[in-house]
């Protein structure tokens, strides 16, 4: 029996694997032809699967959220490009918690010979040997792989949390802060832990209304609620 051809998955900080695919929305050139864009990478088990179809519902009713955010989706699976075009035909067709008429304008990758599926480690054979698992990866504007997730096959995803880490990293990167648990956009924010006993002591003993610390290695920025 041939042996499956194993590669290291990419890692946090990475460049992104490059490709070329056949997609829904025509031949794409990955990654370069998003230059200049955060980039939402995912992977689906099969075409007409139950949770599948759900997530591609509520990736597409939020495409222009993420747009809004310089944010391009683009979705691959093992499937053919005919039974990609099959069923987001029918998913338009389809009424679920409130959201019919559902148009899927993003590309949706061609992958049968699961090349780009195992560039980016989505096929886990403790899963499925046949179907990807539902990975996500968060792609900044300079191609680098910032945030990756991974699902089980029978687990939804929740794209608000998908939404609030895209914006949660374009903050830290404009505003060089980090980002507390559960934040969101307008929350107090934490300036990066001072370097010195100088700069810690400045920092508590200088307490304002926009800056307070918890402890020298613990300070905040207020929001804008």
């Amino acid at each position: 029996m041939e042996e499956m051809k194993v590669t290291r998955m990419p890692l946090i900080g990475d460049e992104a694997p490059s490709f070329k695919a056949v997609t829904t929305q025509g031949e794409i050139n990955f990654p370069e032809d998003y230059k200049g864009k955060w980039v939402i990478l995912f992977s689906h088990p099969a075409d007409f699967t139950p949770v599948c179809t759900t997530e591609f519902m509520t990736f597409a009713s939020m495409a222009d959220e993420f747009k809004e955010i310089n944010t391009e989706l683009v979705g691959l699976s093992v499937d053919s490009l005919y039974a990609h075009i099959a069923w987001l035909r029918k998913i338009q067709e389809l009424e679920w918690n409130g959201k019919k008429n559902i148009e899927v304008k993003f590309p949706l990758i061609e992958d049968i010979r699961m090349e780009v599926a195992n560039k980016y480690g989505m096929i886990q054979p403790g899963q499925s040997n046949t179907q990807a698992v539902r990975a996500v990866f968060i792609i900044d504007p300079e191609s680098k792989i910032r945030t990756i997730l991974y699902y089980p096959l029978s687990t939804g995803r929740n794209f608000d949390e998908i939404k609030r880490i895209v914006l949660a990293l374009q903050k830290a990167d404009s505003d060089s802060v980090a980002t507390p648990a559960d934040w969101r956009p307008g929350d107090d924010v934490i300036v990066p832990t001072a370097g010195s006993c100088g700069t810690a002591k400045e920092r508590m003993d200088n307490q304002s209304d926009d800056q307070y610390c918890l402890d020298w290695f613990m300070c905040f920025r207020k929001g804008n609620k």
